[in-house]
Protein backbone atom coordinates (compact mmCIF):
# COMPACT_ATOMS: atom_id res chain seq x y z
CA UNK A 1 0.00 0.00 0.00
CA UNK A 2 3.15 2.17 0.41
CA UNK A 3 2.57 5.35 -2.11
CA UNK A 4 5.14 8.14 -1.71
CA UNK A 5 5.11 11.63 -2.51
CA UNK A 6 6.63 12.66 -5.14
CA UNK A 7 9.49 14.76 -3.42
CA UNK A 8 9.90 18.55 -4.39
CA UNK A 9 13.46 18.61 -4.26
CA UNK A 10 15.83 18.50 -1.85
CA UNK A 11 18.43 20.60 0.18
CA UNK A 12 21.77 20.86 -0.98
CA UNK A 13 23.43 21.31 2.62
CA UNK A 14 21.61 17.98 3.82
CA UNK A 15 20.67 15.98 0.58
CA UNK A 16 16.87 15.82 2.67
CA UNK A 17 13.72 16.36 1.16
CA UNK A 18 13.11 20.31 0.43
CA UNK A 19 10.32 22.04 2.06
CA UNK A 20 7.87 22.84 0.01
CA UNK A 21 5.91 26.61 -0.11
CA UNK A 22 2.83 27.16 0.32
CA UNK A 23 0.43 27.40 -2.45
CA UNK A 24 -1.12 30.75 -1.00
CA UNK A 25 1.63 32.82 -1.29
CA UNK A 26 2.46 32.88 2.19
CA UNK A 27 5.62 31.22 3.74
CA UNK A 28 4.73 30.32 7.16
CA UNK A 29 2.03 27.66 7.86
CA UNK A 30 -0.18 27.21 11.24
CA UNK A 31 -1.39 23.53 12.28
CA UNK A 32 -2.77 21.75 15.21
CA UNK A 33 -2.32 17.69 16.90
CA UNK A 34 -6.26 16.92 16.40
CA UNK A 35 -8.50 13.96 16.88
CA UNK A 36 -9.50 11.17 14.40
CA UNK A 37 -12.57 9.58 16.52
CA UNK A 38 -14.27 8.56 13.92
CA UNK A 39 -11.79 7.97 10.84
CA UNK A 40 -8.95 9.46 9.98
CA UNK A 41 -9.82 11.30 7.02
CA UNK A 42 -12.17 13.27 9.35
CA UNK A 43 -8.97 15.36 10.68
CA UNK A 44 -8.86 16.95 7.01
CA UNK A 45 -12.43 18.37 7.67
CA UNK A 46 -11.37 19.57 11.28
CA UNK A 47 -8.42 20.89 9.94
CA UNK A 48 -10.08 22.88 7.63
CA UNK A 49 -12.84 24.31 9.91
CA UNK A 50 -10.35 25.57 12.26
CA UNK A 51 -8.21 27.01 9.72
CA UNK A 52 -5.40 24.51 10.03
CA UNK A 53 -2.54 24.99 6.86
CA UNK A 54 -0.67 21.92 8.27
CA UNK A 55 -1.29 19.17 10.32
CA UNK A 56 -0.31 16.30 13.64
CA UNK A 57 -2.31 12.79 13.94
CA UNK A 58 -1.93 9.74 15.55
CA UNK A 59 -1.94 6.77 13.50
CA UNK A 60 -2.89 4.52 15.97
CA UNK A 61 -3.90 5.07 19.66
CA UNK A 62 -1.66 6.22 21.05
CA UNK A 63 -2.34 3.74 24.71
CA UNK A 64 -2.10 0.62 23.01
CA UNK A 65 0.57 -1.21 21.42
CA UNK A 66 -0.78 -3.16 18.50
CA UNK A 67 -3.95 -1.76 16.58
CA UNK A 68 -5.47 -3.75 13.25
CA UNK A 69 -3.82 -3.09 10.02
CA UNK A 70 -5.16 0.23 7.58
CA UNK A 71 -7.52 -1.07 5.43
CA UNK A 72 -8.20 -0.67 2.08
CA UNK A 73 -11.19 1.76 2.65
CA UNK A 74 -9.30 3.74 5.87
CA UNK A 75 -6.49 4.37 2.87
CA UNK A 76 -8.53 5.46 0.27
CA UNK A 77 -10.72 8.02 2.33
CA UNK A 78 -8.11 9.79 3.78
CA UNK A 79 -6.32 10.46 0.39
CA UNK A 80 -9.67 11.51 -0.92
CA UNK A 81 -9.85 13.93 2.02
CA UNK A 82 -6.40 14.92 1.78
CA UNK A 83 -6.96 15.76 -1.96
CA UNK A 84 -9.41 17.82 -1.35
CA UNK A 85 -8.19 20.27 0.90
CA UNK A 86 -4.91 22.37 1.11
CA UNK A 87 -3.56 21.33 4.53
CA UNK A 88 0.14 19.89 3.97
CA UNK A 89 2.45 18.48 5.43
CA UNK A 90 0.20 16.64 7.38
CA UNK A 91 3.16 14.90 10.08
CA UNK A 92 2.13 11.94 12.99
CA UNK A 93 2.84 11.28 16.53
CA UNK A 94 3.98 7.97 17.54
CA UNK A 95 2.59 6.17 20.79
CA UNK A 96 4.15 7.52 24.29
CA UNK A 97 4.53 3.78 25.11
CA UNK A 98 7.85 3.79 22.96
CA UNK A 99 11.22 3.67 25.02
CA UNK A 100 13.82 3.52 22.18
CA UNK A 101 16.28 3.96 24.68
CA UNK A 102 15.17 0.97 27.38
CA UNK A 103 17.95 -1.09 28.61
CA UNK A 104 15.22 -3.69 28.96
CA UNK A 105 16.11 -6.09 25.96
CA UNK A 106 12.34 -7.11 25.85
CA UNK A 107 10.44 -3.72 26.33
CA UNK A 108 13.38 -2.63 23.97
CA UNK A 109 12.15 -4.99 20.85
CA UNK A 110 8.49 -4.22 21.82
CA UNK A 111 8.98 -0.23 21.25
CA UNK A 112 10.88 -0.95 17.62
CA UNK A 113 8.01 -3.43 16.71
CA UNK A 114 5.80 -0.68 17.47
CA UNK A 115 7.81 1.82 15.53
CA UNK A 116 7.93 0.29 12.85
CA UNK A 117 4.17 -0.66 12.62
CA UNK A 118 3.63 3.48 12.87
CA UNK A 119 6.27 3.93 9.72
CA UNK A 120 4.46 1.44 7.53
CA UNK A 121 0.77 3.30 8.26
CA UNK A 122 2.28 6.61 7.96
CA UNK A 123 3.88 5.39 4.58
CA UNK A 124 0.31 3.90 3.64
CA UNK A 125 -1.14 7.19 3.93
CA UNK A 126 1.55 9.47 2.45
CA UNK A 127 2.64 10.95 6.08
CA UNK A 128 5.94 12.96 5.50
CA UNK A 129 7.01 12.47 9.47
CA UNK A 130 7.17 10.72 12.42
CA UNK A 131 7.50 12.33 15.82
CA UNK A 132 9.19 10.45 17.77
CA UNK A 133 10.26 10.67 21.79
CA UNK A 134 13.97 9.52 21.71
CA UNK A 135 13.97 7.85 24.93
CA UNK A 136 14.54 7.18 28.53
CA UNK A 137 17.82 5.94 30.09
CA UNK A 138 16.08 4.23 32.83
CA UNK A 139 19.29 4.91 34.78
CA UNK A 140 22.14 3.15 32.51
CA UNK A 141 23.61 6.98 32.02
CA UNK A 142 23.59 9.00 28.86
CA UNK A 143 26.05 7.39 26.26
CA UNK A 144 24.39 3.55 26.76
CA UNK A 145 20.65 5.43 26.05
CA UNK A 146 21.81 7.20 23.18
CA UNK A 147 23.80 4.06 22.01
CA UNK A 148 20.74 2.50 22.02
CA UNK A 149 18.71 4.51 20.77
CA UNK A 150 20.59 4.83 17.40
CA UNK A 151 20.66 0.77 17.28
CA UNK A 152 16.53 0.51 17.44
CA UNK A 153 16.72 3.37 14.53
CA UNK A 154 19.18 1.35 12.79
CA UNK A 155 16.80 -1.62 13.03
CA UNK A 156 13.81 0.62 12.15
CA UNK A 157 15.24 1.61 9.20
CA UNK A 158 16.30 -1.56 8.17
CA UNK A 159 12.75 -2.83 8.28
CA UNK A 160 11.30 -0.17 6.66
CA UNK A 161 14.22 0.35 3.72
CA UNK A 162 12.69 1.99 0.82
CA UNK A 163 10.33 4.66 2.81
CA UNK A 164 10.03 7.91 2.40
CA UNK A 165 8.53 8.83 5.56
CA UNK A 166 11.38 9.76 8.28
CA UNK A 167 11.24 9.55 11.88
CA UNK A 168 11.48 13.25 13.44
CA UNK A 169 13.10 13.20 16.37
CA UNK A 170 11.36 15.62 19.26
CA UNK A 171 13.25 17.43 21.62
CA UNK A 172 12.06 17.32 24.94
CA UNK A 173 11.06 18.74 28.66
CA UNK A 174 14.23 16.55 30.63
CA UNK A 175 12.36 14.89 33.28
CA UNK A 176 13.48 12.02 34.63
CA UNK A 177 16.23 9.77 32.28
CA UNK A 178 14.38 11.57 28.95
CA UNK A 179 17.29 12.33 26.49
CA UNK A 180 16.43 14.95 23.95
CA UNK A 181 16.50 17.68 26.37
CA UNK A 182 19.87 19.19 25.17
CA UNK A 183 20.49 19.54 21.57
CA UNK A 184 23.69 18.01 21.28
CA UNK A 185 22.05 14.97 22.71
CA UNK A 186 19.71 14.84 19.65
CA UNK A 187 22.66 15.61 17.12
CA UNK A 188 25.07 12.89 18.90
CA UNK A 189 21.46 10.90 17.68
CA UNK A 190 21.54 11.78 14.27
CA UNK A 191 25.27 11.59 14.15
CA UNK A 192 25.34 7.98 15.39
CA UNK A 193 22.64 6.57 12.98
CA UNK A 194 23.55 4.76 9.58
CA UNK A 195 21.06 6.83 7.01
CA UNK A 196 20.87 9.95 8.90
CA UNK A 197 19.30 11.08 5.57
CA UNK A 198 16.11 9.22 6.86
CA UNK A 199 15.87 11.73 10.02
CA UNK A 200 14.36 14.71 10.83
CA UNK A 201 14.13 16.66 13.96
CA UNK A 202 10.68 18.06 15.79
CA UNK A 203 11.36 21.14 18.16
CA UNK A 204 9.00 21.42 20.84
CA UNK A 205 9.26 25.35 22.43
CA UNK A 206 7.62 24.41 25.48
CA UNK A 207 10.03 21.33 25.77
CA UNK A 208 13.63 23.59 24.55
CA UNK A 209 12.19 26.28 27.51
CA UNK A 210 11.64 23.86 30.12
CA UNK A 211 15.35 22.36 29.34
CA UNK A 212 16.72 25.58 29.83
CA UNK A 213 16.62 27.16 26.53
CA UNK A 214 15.57 30.52 26.78
CA UNK A 215 13.35 31.86 24.06
CA UNK A 216 12.79 34.84 25.56
CA UNK A 217 16.10 36.53 25.52
CA UNK A 218 17.34 37.63 22.19
CA UNK A 219 21.34 36.50 23.19
CA UNK A 220 19.90 32.99 24.29
CA UNK A 221 17.72 32.61 21.51
CA UNK A 222 20.57 33.07 19.42
CA UNK A 223 23.04 30.75 20.74
CA UNK A 224 20.13 28.09 20.76
CA UNK A 225 19.84 27.97 16.81
CA UNK A 226 23.95 28.29 16.34
CA UNK A 227 23.83 24.86 18.35
CA UNK A 228 21.10 23.44 16.62
CA UNK A 229 23.18 24.61 13.19
CA UNK A 230 26.16 22.86 14.13
CA UNK A 231 24.55 20.04 15.79
CA UNK A 232 21.67 19.49 14.11
CA UNK A 233 21.64 21.05 10.91
CA UNK A 234 18.76 23.62 10.58
CA UNK A 235 17.58 21.86 7.00
CA UNK A 236 16.60 19.16 9.28
CA UNK A 237 14.21 20.91 11.47
CA UNK A 238 10.66 19.23 9.91
CA UNK A 239 8.22 21.30 12.26
CA UNK A 240 7.95 22.96 15.67
CA UNK A 241 5.76 22.61 18.42
CA UNK A 242 4.47 25.18 19.29
CA UNK A 243 3.80 25.45 22.73
CA UNK A 244 3.91 27.52 26.00
CA UNK A 245 5.15 26.59 29.09
CA UNK A 246 3.00 26.29 32.63
CA UNK A 247 6.86 26.03 33.88
CA UNK A 248 9.78 28.30 34.20
CA UNK A 249 13.05 27.80 32.09
CA UNK A 250 14.61 25.15 33.15
CA UNK A 251 12.07 23.53 35.56
CA UNK A 252 12.31 20.22 33.18
CA UNK A 253 8.22 20.31 33.62
CA UNK A 254 6.36 19.53 30.81
CA UNK A 255 2.94 21.18 30.92
CA UNK A 256 1.77 23.06 28.04
CA UNK A 257 0.10 26.03 27.91
CA UNK A 258 -2.06 28.33 25.25
CA UNK A 259 0.46 30.31 23.02
CA UNK A 260 1.47 34.24 25.07
CA UNK A 261 -0.24 32.57 27.76
CA UNK A 262 2.59 30.99 29.53
CA UNK A 263 6.25 31.51 30.76
CA UNK A 264 7.74 32.21 27.29
CA UNK A 265 5.19 34.79 26.35
CA UNK A 266 5.22 37.12 23.50
CA UNK A 267 8.56 37.88 23.49
CA UNK A 268 9.84 34.01 23.24
CA UNK A 269 7.21 33.18 20.33
CA UNK A 270 8.00 36.49 18.37
CA UNK A 271 11.82 35.30 18.51
CA UNK A 272 10.87 31.98 16.55
CA UNK A 273 8.36 33.36 14.11
CA UNK A 274 10.20 36.31 12.93
CA UNK A 275 13.23 34.12 12.45
CA UNK A 276 13.41 33.42 8.62
CA UNK A 277 15.70 30.88 9.21
CA UNK A 278 12.50 28.98 10.27
CA UNK A 279 9.66 30.43 7.90
CA UNK A 280 9.20 27.56 6.04
CA UNK A 281 8.98 25.22 9.00
CA UNK A 282 5.39 23.97 9.64
CA UNK A 283 4.66 25.08 13.43
CA UNK A 284 1.86 22.38 15.00
CA UNK A 285 -0.24 23.35 18.06
CA UNK A 286 -0.27 20.94 21.02
CA UNK A 287 -2.55 23.23 23.41
CA UNK A 288 -5.21 22.71 25.49
CA UNK A 289 -8.81 22.11 23.62
CA UNK A 290 -11.82 23.91 24.26
CA UNK A 291 -13.34 27.05 22.80
CA UNK A 292 -12.85 30.61 24.33
CA UNK A 293 -15.76 32.96 25.98
CA UNK A 294 -16.65 33.20 22.07
CA UNK A 295 -16.88 29.63 21.71
CA UNK A 296 -14.40 30.26 19.00
CA UNK A 297 -12.02 26.90 18.77
CA UNK A 298 -9.03 27.24 21.44
CA UNK A 299 -6.76 25.78 18.09
CA UNK A 300 -7.92 28.41 16.06
CA UNK A 301 -7.51 31.49 18.74
CA UNK A 302 -3.84 30.24 18.94
CA UNK A 303 -3.39 30.07 15.75
CA UNK A 304 -4.52 34.10 15.18
CA UNK A 305 -2.22 34.79 17.76
CA UNK A 306 0.22 33.30 16.22
CA UNK A 307 -0.28 35.20 12.99
CA UNK A 308 -0.15 38.69 14.88
CA UNK A 309 3.04 38.13 16.34
CA UNK A 310 4.41 38.13 12.70
CA UNK A 311 6.34 41.58 12.13
CA UNK A 312 5.28 43.77 9.53
CA UNK A 313 8.23 43.25 7.25
CA UNK A 314 7.24 41.12 5.03
CA UNK A 315 8.37 37.89 6.34
CA UNK A 316 4.97 36.05 5.91
CA UNK A 317 5.24 37.16 2.16
CA UNK A 318 6.44 34.68 -0.74
CA UNK A 319 10.25 36.68 -1.82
Amino acid sequence: MKQAHAAAGTSERSGLPARPRPSDGTNQRFGAHLSVAGGLHLAFDAAVRIGCDCLQIFVKNQRQWSARPLSEEQIRAWREAEAGCNVRPVVAHASYLLNLASPDSAARRKSIAALVDELTRCEALGVSGLVVHPGAHMGEGVDSGIRRICESLDEAHHATRGFSVRVLLETTAGQGTSLGHEIRQIGRMVEGVRESERLGVCLDTCHLFAAGYDLRDGEAYGRMMDELAAHVGLARIACIHTNDSKGGCGSRLDRHEHVTKGAIGRGGFANILNDPRLALVPRILETPKGVDGRSVDLDRVNIQRMKRLIMSRGLSQSK
